[in-house]
This record gives structure tokens, C-alpha cells and sequence, in this order.
């Protein structure tokens, strides 16, 4: 056992007064089960350098199944580890249940601990960067304690917890520290947490230039080492990540930092090689526009995001395309899935610019833009690239107005003709 730092109320800035309501709800109704539930995570971190967290998740000792039977409004999600999502309306509070890492006999021995709830299939193999298939690691999927959930966690300043029983942070792994140097340091050795699971080398990437934090040098020589690992990870993690940093509003400082460590590479080979001014233009004024808004907006879409990305390295065939004409347009970034959907609905908003910016165009075919299904992006797209604030404005205002009027035709009145009374 790790004997905890517990710093007190009056040596942090966290108030209740800051925490989600909801999530409060939850951590009191947990603890009046008589169950172990904190605050975790980054919702922490951020509300300690004075920022406004994004999401807040709960680590409790409950398992997911009693957290189900304590809310009502709870559901059961994940194969791989089960996570309680406890909804407020459109809004989800996730609760998952403190995890530990398996013993390296236990690893070597082959055989999960009882309580681990799912082993690897055949389905959830993946191949390494020399081509040979190999089981994902599976070393975190162990019901554990608060002390075992904050060591198996990924950097010190997102292992720390708040306590709303007593007001206080608790810190295993001297995350405050991390915190007041601002530096990301990983639990336990990079080398191997890296190959654990790649996807932290991009999250210590994007957490670093999101708040302006240094890299310990141990963490950049692991990255530049294992950097190559990124392509083991899930691809559709992958590609969720990427739009992510898209939407962070520090995108362009994060794709460069990309760059420079050879992940961008193993990414995203295409946009790697034919990146230029052009490509981070595009993502300063997709960081620009984020900037305009307190929380993320609906309005940047995947399709938004995607050809932000890609536009400026590869662009779209725009041609005009028959309604029979099911061939994929091309758009690669690496061996990334990207949805087709997406594709083709980037492909529609830009075709559709050039009327958009067209002050000629008339009433009828000012109706039939608006109601195109990717109208929504198109103007998104013009808002963020198009640089055009007339058009901008004048469609704005349209939407605004419920859509052009045409002039209407004076309908002719045909009266009825008299008919003669017979004793006229």
C-alpha cells in the first residue's frame, strides 16, 4: 500500500459550485449506498488549473451491475470493460468501476483473475508493425482499489481524485506536482505503457500542447522509440482520436507536434508528405473558428473535420457525379476508416460553394440550396474556409427570414357568371 497526499480544501481551488450537478447526484447517491466514489480523471485536473472540464467521470468500488440497480436512468455499455453510463437527458455521466493491472505471474501464467470480466477473441486481434498477428493487452480490465485505479491510470495529473466527502484530492502518484511543474509524466515506465496501448503516445501529445504542458523526456524518447506502435492500435480509436484533436482548437500546434515526433507518418502517411502552408492554413482557420465558441458546436461535423484535414493534400473530384455512380471517392488518411458518408457529404458542401457565393443566384434556386441535405455543412464550410462574410451574411439571413419569397402572381379572380332568372 501507497500511502496517499491528501491535499485539504483549503489547499486547492475545486468548489462544489463547479462540479456538474448531475455528477454530484451521482457521487452522493454512490456514497449513501455505502460505496467508494470520487471524482477522476481529467475533470480534475482541469478544475484544478481553472479550466472548465468537458466531461465528469466517477470512479467508484461499485461494479457496474450495482450501479445499474442504485439509478434508474442507467445503462450497461462495453465488451471490453464495462462502464455504467448514468443519463440526465441528453447528458451522460460515466461511472466506471476502479480497475488494477494483473500481477506478471498472472500474466505469464495465462490465466485471468476470477473477477476479470472479458478475455480476448480471435475478432480482437490485431497485427504489429512487422505484419504478425498478436492479442491486445488485456492487463487492465481487473476489478481493483482507488490506490490500484490510480496507478494503472496513463500520466500523474490525470490520476488524481477528489473526494466529495471530505472536500480534498487525493494523490497517489504525485500528480500536484506534475501539475504545479506542468509537465506530463507517464505511471510507471513509457516504454512499457506505450505498448500497452499506443493510443496514450497521441493523448500525452495532445495534453501537452492543450495546456501548454512540457513532455518528460522519458515520454519523448519513448514516443520517437515506439512511435511505429501507433499502427497496432484500433483503427477506429484511431480515426476518433484524430477528429478529437480536430476539434480541440489547437489543432494545428497539435498536428505539428505530430509531425515533428514521426506520428503524423505512421498516421496519416498522405498528409505527412503533401503537407504545406496551404494544410496549416486550414487548421488555423479550423482552430480559429472552434475559438468563436465556449463548448464545442454540433456545427463541426466529421465531414467538416475530414476535409479540413484533407482537402488542402488531396482534394476532392467534385465532377458531377450520376445517381447510379456507386464508386468510392478516394480519401486516405493511412489505413484509417473513414465513413463514406462523410466523404460524400464533404464532397456535396463543396460543391454547392460556388452558389453560395453567387449574389446573382435567384429566388427558386436559393429554395432548392437550402434544401439540400448538406446545406448545413456547406455553409459551416464557408464560415470557416470560404472567407466570405457578405455570403456568409446574406445566407444567414435567408435561413433567418424562413427562406427566400419569390413575387407572387396575382391570381385572377373568375367570378361566376350571373346566371338569367327565367322571369328576368
Amino acid at each position: 500500500m501507497v500511502a496517499p497526499t491528501i491535499v485539504s480544501r483549503d489547499d486547492h481551488c475545486i468548489s462544489r459550485d463547479l462540479i456538474d450537478p448531475d455528477a454530484l447526484k451521482v457521487l452522493y447517491r454512490l456514497r449513501k449506498f455505502k460505496y467508494d466514489a470520487y471524482l477522476v480523471g481529467g475533470s480534475v485536473r482541469d478544475l484544478l488549473l481553472g479550466r472548465v472540464p468537458k466531461d465528469f467521470d466517477i470512479g467508484t468500488s461499485a461494479r457496474p451491475n450495482e450501479v445499474k440497480r442504485i439509478f434508474r436512468n442507467c445503462w450497461i455499455i462495453g465488451r471490453r470493460f464495462r462502464l455504467a453510463h448514468v443519463k440526465f437527458g441528453p447528458k451522460t455521466i460515466e461511472v466506471a468501476t476502479f480497475r488494477r493491472q494483473v500481477t506478471t505471474s498472472e500474466a505469464e501464467a495465462g490465466r485471468p483473475p476470477t473477477d476479470r470480466p472479458n478475455q480476448p477473441t480471435a475478432r480482437d486481434e490485431k497485427r504489429s508493425t512487422d505484419g504478425r498477428t498478436r492479442p491486445p493487452i488485456r492487463h487492465d480490465n481487473t476489478f481493483g482499489t482507488a490506490e490500484e485505479d490510480a496507478f494503472r491510470r496513463d500520466f500523474t495529473i490525470n490520476a488524481l481524485f477528489y473526494d466529495i466527502a471530505t472536500f480534498s484530492v487525493i494523490d497517489y502518484v504525485g500528480g500536484m506536482a506534475d501539475l504545479n511543474a506542468r509537465v506530463v509524466r507517464s505511471i510507471g515506465d513509457p516504454n512499457e505503457r506505450f505498448v500497452e496501448d499506443p493510443v496514450r503516445m497521441i493523448r500525452a501529445l495532445t495534453i501537452a500542447v492543450r495546456l501548454g504542458f512540457e513532455l518528460d523526456p522519458p515520454v519523448q524518447r519513448a514516443i520517437r522509440r515506439h512511435r511505429r506502435e501507433i499502427n497496432n492500435a484500433a483503427p477506429a480509436r484511431l480515426i476518433e482520436e484524430l477528429y478529437k484533436i480536430l476539434r480541440s482548437g489547437c489543432a494545428a500546434a497539435t498536428f505539428r507536434t505530430l509531425s515533428e515526433t514521426g506520428l503524423l507518418m505512421s498516421l496519416a502517411p498522405e498528409v505527412e508528405r503533401k503537407k504545406s502552408g496551404a494544410f496549416w492554413r486550414s487548421l488555423e482557420l479550423l482552430d480559429r473558428y472552434r475559438a468563436t465558441f465556449e463548448n464545442t458546436p454540433d456545427s463541426l461535423t466529421n465531414s467538416i473535420l475530414l476535409g479540413s484535414l484533407v482537402q488542402p493534400v488531396q482534394p476532392l473530384d467534385l465532377t458531377p457525379r450520376r445517381r447510379d455512380d456507386k464508386r468510392p471517392i478516394d480519401v486516405s488518411i493511412g489505413e484509417l476508416p473513414v465513413a463514406r458518408r462523410d466523404v460524400e457529404r464533404l464532397r456535396q458542401a463543396l460543391q454547392i460553394q460556388p452558389r453560395l457565393q453567387d449574389p446573382e443566384l435567384g429566388p427558386k434556386a436559393q429554395r432548392a440550396v437550402i434544401h439540400r441535405g448538406a446545406f448545413e455543412d456547406a455553409l459551416t464550410w464557408l464560415d470557416v474556409h470560404g472567407e466570405d462574410s457578405e455570403s456568409l451574411e446574406r445566407w444567414r439571413a435567408l435561413v433567418t427570414n424562413g427562406g427566400p419569397r419569390e413575387a407572387r402572381r396575382r391570381r385572377r379572380s373568375r367570378g361566376r357568371r350571373k346566371r338569367s332568372h327565367p322571369d328576368a
